[in-house]
Parts: C-alpha cells; structure tokens; sequence
C-alpha cells in the first residue's frame, strides 16, 4: 500500500530539539517533498519526492535521514526526479523487528520497486551506510544506470578516527537544547565534517534531528565488510568517491584497491571534506550527481 501526500513539515518540526527554529532550508524542502509511505510486509517505509526528469535515489547514513542530502536535493532535483528515503528504522519510516542488514536491505527493495516498479531503470546514490546498502541493491535488483557511492561503509580498511563521540542522549532526555548542541556539534567536528567552519546550525539541525530518531544501529554492518563483493556482483559504471580527511577511510590506498582492473569504476577524492562529504562539499558533489 501506498500513501502519497504533500509533506506537512509536522514530522521534522521537534521543538525540544533544538534551540533555534526549522532551519529555512529544512521548511523549503518539506514544501516541494511530496511524500510516499509505502508499506511493505508490516514495515512503513518512507520515501520524499523532488523535481522531475529521470530517476535519482538517494541514501543515507547510519544515524541518518534523508537530511543527509539537505544541500543536495535542489540541485539534483534539476534534472532527475528525486527520491530521498528514510530507511527502515530511520526518520519517519518504521523499524524492523531484526538489525540485519539483510532484513534492512529486503524492506527498503521492496518499497522502492513499489514506489517505481522492478524494471525501472535508476540512478542510485548512496553514503556512508547508505552506500554499502545502495551498492547491495544495485546488486540484487539490477537495472541501476548508475551508482554512485560517497564514503560507503563495509571496506574492511582501516579507519583514521580524530576522537571520541560523546552520548547525547541524556541532554536529549532532559530538554537541554544548549547542552545537545554542543555534543552535536562536538560529534559533528569528530567524525563527520573536516572543518569546524562548515558545522553550522543546518549541521547541527540536521543531525540532531537524525541521530534522535535512529533505531537500527548499523556500526557493526558497516564494519563486517561486504562492499568489494557487491561491487564485483553489480558491475555496472560506478563512482567510488571519498572526501580527502573523511576519518572512516584512508581513500588514498582504499581507491586503487577497489578500482584497479575495473574499468567501468572511477575514483574519485574530494578535497577538503571529511565524511559527510556531499553536505561538506555540495556543489562538487552535485556535480559528479549531475556528470557536470
């Protein structure tokens, strides 16, 4: 079953989240989204819709959302007809009952091949978690034109952590905006954005807004491995592409790995951005998006 209606904005606007109000660009978006619940065997799947032209799919992170792509969306919804999950377990989609990434894979294949139907031809994005997902769709479902993955998760190499997260959960608890923003932002300059100068309060916004409503825990899928195999089981034209100081990779020795003998796989680092590449370094990012 499909449900498909404006976004209202009533799902993201979380007052006790955050000190300041909606972020403009979060408001613009809900505005344009037209918004798809689809259900597939129990599980509510969410999935938003922008602009027009052929399909582009996009998918985020662990401790994500479809804000993942909050600097992306415009720009892409150009020339494609863009479709932003939220992944089971993640956002305003439904859990599931088993934190495998399999079950995970299963419910959001079969949502998506509701939404578009299983022989339609797409272009598929996916980062970090999102994208050792996306490269297993690609895998199984076939008729992908493109994939194009950004920091994805399951190479097995080694990481190049720059300190410890901090548990925002009991600031969360309290009502402390003040004090939750602080550990977003700490976590932000931790693990996800290079320079302190781009943790803004969209950055902040975004990701406070994801992490509190992130319930498959995916670190220990994204560190089991698995990418290399679904890459050789796609083999269709593939970005691999990593930001120059992202801390859950060395892409310098990761790239040629994964791209030496496979002609149809380019590589590509971007300088300057740590792992949440396409908010970091947007407009490169919507450029490799949009072949331009």
């Amino acid at each position: 079953m499909i449900q498909s209606s404006p976004e209202t904005g009533a799902a993201l606007a979380h007052p006790p989240l955050h000190a300041d109000a909606m972020h403009p660009l979060i408001g613009r978006l809900q505005a344009q989204a037209l918004r798809h619940d689809i259900g597939h065997e129990g599980v509510s799947v969410c999935w938003r819709q922008f602009g027009s032209g052929p399909p582009l799919v996009l998918l985020h992170g662990g401790h994500g959302s479809w804000l993942h792509w909050v600097r992306n969306i415009e720009a892409l919804a150009t020339q494609h007809t863009v479709y932003v999950a939220d992944m089971p377990g993640y956002g305003d989609s439904g859990p599931i009952e088993s934190g495998d990434l399999p079950t995970l894979l299963h419910t959001t294949l079969g949502s998506l091949n509701a939404l578009l139907g299983a022989q339609q031809s797409i272009d598929l994005a996916g980062f970090s978690f999102g994208g050792l997902v996306a490269a297993q769709l690609a895998a199984q479902r076939g008729f992908v034109r493109r994939l194009s993955l950004f920091g994805p998760a399951g190479h097995r190499s080694q990481r190049r952590p720059r300190g410890k997260l901090v548990n925002w959960k009991q600031a969360f608890k309290d009502g402390d905006a003040k004090t939750l923003a602080e550990q977003m932002r700490h976590n932000l300059a931790a693990h996800m954005l290079y320079d302190s100068a781009n943790i803004d309060a969209l950055a902040i916004q975004v990701h406070t807004a994801s992490c509190v409503k992130t319930r498959f825990i995916s670190k220990h899928v994204s560190r089991a491995g698995g990418l290399s195999e679904a890459l050789d089981a796609f083999q269709g034209p593939t970005l691999l592409a990593w930001g120059e100081h992202d801390v859950t990779a060395d892409p310098v020795p990761l790239l040629p790995t994964l791209c030496l003998g496979h002609a149809h796989r380019q590589g590509h680092i971007i300088k300057g951005a740590g792992h949440w590449v396409q908010y970091e370094s947007a407009e490169a990012v919507n450029r490799l998006l949009l072949g331009s």
